[in-house]
Formats: structure tokens, sequence, C-alpha cells
């Protein structure tokens, strides 16, 4: 059962980082594999969306419920798709010397040992890709340092 838990200081607040992961609708444009969305229901605290992933002929679209707790978490429950379980979660805190401390934790399994043998082999890659991409895309939106962030900070 593939999973992962990392630590990382990034130079954004955490409202900041919150936001941006929590802006489901937006991740086609830039996460890899993620090529459409479709938000079924959002409020305040939750939303569930259909995510469709693809990579090359293969195009699997997975449902999950997304609970928010701005600006501190937000959980991922997976509620349909070809995986047997996921478990999703974020954590933002603000740095002892600015920035974010973003605590990131992933797990899943899917139906088919042949998939999870598949994605065992790609998960580390695929894994850090991603990251990689959340990060480009805060840099983007919010410049590089603290002192450029702290001025789109939201309430």
């Amino acid at each position: 059962m593939p999973r992962h838990a990392e630590t990382r200081t990034l130079p954004y607040t955490p409202e900041q980082m919150f936001d941006l992961v929590a802006d489901v609708a937006r991740y086609p444009q830039f996460l890899p594999w993620v090529i459409g969305t479709r938000l079924r229901s959002k409020s305040d605290t939750a939303l569930v969306a259909d995510l469709v992933v693809g990579f090359k002929m293969l195009r699997e679209t997975f449902t999950s419920k997304v609970t928010l707790d701005r600006p501190r978490h937000i959980h991922v429950d997976y509620l349909d798709g070809p995986l047997k379980y996921l478990r999703n979660d974020w954590r933002f805190e603000p740095a002892p010397d600015g920035g974010c401390l973003i605590h990131f934790k992933v797990e899943f399994e899917f139906r088919s040992r042949m998939f999870e043998a598949l994605a065992g082999a790609v998960f580390g890659e695929a894994l850090r890709r991603m990251i990689g991409a959340f990060e480009k895309r805060a840099a983007e939106l919010y410049g590089t340092g603290i002192s450029s962030s702290s001025a789109h900070r939201t309430a």
C-alpha cells in the first residue's frame, strides 16, 4: 500500500497555501495528469469533487469529499473510483521564522493488485512531480518570498 508523509517550509502564509490546495477546480491548470474536475457541491467547510486523471490512453475518475478547516487543515475522503481507499491530509501552520509549515500525508490502495504493483513502481516520482507542481503554482500566484506573499494575504 503506497503511503507518504513529509513536512515542507514554504515562504507563503498558511492562508495562501490553504487557498491554493483547496482550489480543486483549478487543478487541471497546473497538476500533472489531472485533465478535468467537476465540483458536485461546495460550501465554506466542504466540497465534493470529481477529478479526471489521465495518462496516455488511461483515464480514471476519482470522487472525493474534501473537508476544509481554513487555514489549518484539508482532509480528503475518497468516495468512488478505481481505488479501494485513499486518505490525504494537508496541515498548514505558521513557520517559526516566517512562511508556512506544510504537513502532507497520503496513503491509498488500489482494488487491483496489478495496479498496486504498477503504482508502487512510479509512486515516488509521481508524488515529487505533484508536490513540485503545487510549489511552482504558489510561486506563480504569490511570488517567491515572504515579502511578496504578504501583500496577497486573504482574511
